[in-house]
């Protein structure tokens, strides 16, 4: 599943005659060249090399094997990540941090993080280039951030005939296996006498049951930590019938899940002292004849009543059960994340996923470790005023308003009624997607905020 971080990330020891990389700006491009090996200088110079940001120059030594390699950066990086570059450019090998990275550790991390192939289908697999650790680095941070994150990616990528609700929970199972986690399951019409009846609803249309998982680990006394996310394996838009343009990229409206996952794994390879709770509710939105239907009334487990306005707004449905059954235990913390809206796209782009906290220390918090991980979110508001395009004539609440104005809020506004107990709230409405190739982030599956939350949940419980 995961990457193993230790195919591109090294030790000093295990290298084999690593190449250096110096890394240059254009501004200190004169000065930097008076600390490098004169046939790297005359080299560059003769290749017309100006040190512009992401500009790579391999180096030949006098035999025309690989002396070193020049990379183009910045003295204030416009993006922290963009050292992985060099995992998709250099030739396979062993390569050091020479000198002039601004931030080794992001460095190294871009590296690995750029290295990611999905290859599970793959019957080749190419060799790539590993860097060296840099010294002073937490080596085993690295690891466990590249492994978060490639298993986010794995599962995001995998397409929905090999990844629905059973195949979510047995990557669940897995990662509980690993770290010693209390895992059940709840599935099918059982979640009818659990009172978990909109995962029910959503998922019952499907040959492939619907299900709760819930993951637990850590001291009962602990602080409590709990993370849901959305694991809707494929999204046909039930009824309301998406168009097959619309279906295309529906394998990764699970992403919520795999960052929870993710992000649980950070959580227990730390071996933070939280008592975390994960929380899956797993289906898949397909057709038949025991679909809900537009203007139907659904029964919340908050004893809620839900019209549906749109039977493609599925995702806040089984999130509003998952929430009400984490917000009974009041923890600390509840975090929520969620491929939710397309509204939250148009608002900010793919790669700048929206937040949402009633919480400002909790918003600041997070935003100071988004910058520092280069990790990127924004924090929209829960604006009130707009709770009442959620009103039913016939119902406490429609799932999808019919006005379409504020779409990424209003669905905020849905999911937070569900919450009462919980101390914190942080519902984060991810793409979970990278539309194209940018430096440590390849096209495809993405685990979006869960390097910026795990330095924040580290800093409060660390």
């Amino acid at each position: 599943m995961p990457q193993d971080a230790h195919t591109v990330l090294i030790r000093a020891e295990a290298a084999d005659h690593p190449r250096p990389i110096w890394c240059v700006t254009a501004q200190d491009w004169r000065k930097a060249a008076g600390e490098l090996p004169p046939i790297a200088v005359a080299f560059a110079e003769a290749s017309g090399f100006r040190a512009e940001p992401g500009k790579v120059l391999v180096v030949p030594d006098s035999a025309g094997a690989i002396a070193g390699v020049l990379f183009g950066a910045e003295a204030t990086p416009r993006d922290p990540l963009a050292f992985g570059k060099l995992a998709t450019t250099l030739p396979a090998g062993d390569y050091r941090l020479a000198s002039g990275a601004p931030d080794p550790r992001l460095a190294a991390l871009a590296f690995a993080l750029g290295s990611y192939r999905f290859e599970r289908y793959r019957s080749r697999n190419a060799p790539r280039p590993r860097l060296v650790v840099p010294e002073g680095v937490d080596e085993a941070a690295l690891i466990r951030t590249v492994e978060a994150v490639s298993l986010a990616r794995d599962l995001v990528n995998t397409p929905a005939n090999d990844m629905g609700p059973a195949e979510l929970e047995a990557a669940a199972r897995a990662l509980a296996a690993r770290h010693g986690a209390a895992i059940e399951v709840t599935a099918g019409d059982d979640l009818l006498a659990a009172n978990l009846p909109m995962i029910h609803a959503v998922g019952r249309a499907s040959p492939r049951r619907p299900r709760l998982i819930d993951l637990a680990w850590g001291g009962a006394d602990a602080p409590k930590v709990t993370l849901v996310g959305k694991g809707v394996c494929f999204d046909t838009g039930g009824l309301d019938i998406k168009p097959s343009s619309g279906m295309l990229l529906m394998k990764k409206d699970m992403g919520g899940a795999a960052s929870a996952l993710g992000l649980a794994h950070m959580i227990m390879a730390r071996q933070l002292p939280v008592r975390l709770r994960v929380l899956i509710p797993a289906v898949e939105n397909a057709i038949d004849g025991s679909a809900f239907r537009p203007g139907d009334i659904l029964r919340s487990r908050k004893g809620l009543s839900v019209e549906i306005g749109n039977t493609d707004a599925e995702g806040r449905l089984v999130l509003a059960d998952a929430l009400s059954l984490a917000d009974e235990e009041a923890p600390e913390l509840m975090i929520d994340f969620a491929t939710l809206t397309g509204a939250a796209r148009v608002a900010l782009g793919p790669q700048l996923p929206p937040a949402y906290t009633d919480d400002e220390g909790l918003a600041a918090d997070l935003a100071r470790h988004a910058a520092g991980e280069a990790d990127p979110l924004w924090r929209l508001p829960l604006w009130q005023p707009y709770a009442g395009l959620l009103d039913s004539p016939i119902a406490d609440l429609n799932n999808a308003p019919g006005s379409g104005f504020a779409g990424s809020i209003t669905a905020a506004l849905f999911l937070q009624r569900f919450v009462e107990r919980a101390s914190a709230w942080l519902h984060l409405d991810i793409y979970a997607w990278n539309p194209s190739s940018r430096p440590a982030r390849p096209e495809g599956g993405e685990a979006q905020t869960i390097r910026a939350l795990d330095a924040l949940l580290a800093e409060r419980y660390g």
